[in-house]
């Protein structure tokens, strides 16, 4: 098993979401080989896309974009498939739009009904 951790701009998440989805690799249910997609924001120092989406973090002391990570666990057959899906609907243009990390589970245990 894999764990993708993937760094994406606020304005491109939905499609990257979306392209996992269509893509049927990726089933948010379990069934097929992607399986515990999560999203949430973060605060991060990709390039910003405008000028206003940069803020100043006062707790970081620094400009901040906020981005989202992006987390799944998938069979390792379908990583490969799942970086480039990810990597196509996350680009920007830019040279800093986000970082797609890739790394081997030792063992994954589901908690399960009973």
């Amino acid at each position: 098993m894999k764990e993708i951790k993937a760094y994406v701009h606020r304005s491109r998440i939905a499609g990257v979401i979306r392209a996992l989805k269509e893509s049927g690799l990726c089933d948010l249910g379990g069934e097929s080989g992607g399986r515990n997609v999560t999203a949430y924001e973060v605060k991060g120092s990709l390039e910003p896309l405008e000028e206003g989406e940069q803020h100043y973090s006062i707790d970081l002391a620094e400009r901040v974009v906020h981005e989202f990570k992006l987390e799944l666990i998938c069979e390792d057959a379908l990583a490969d498939r799942l970086v480039e899906i990810i990597r196509t609907t996350a680009r920007t243009g830019q040279e800093n739009a986000g970082w797609i990390c890739v790394a081997d589970l030792e063992r994954v245990v589901p908690i399960g009904k009973g």
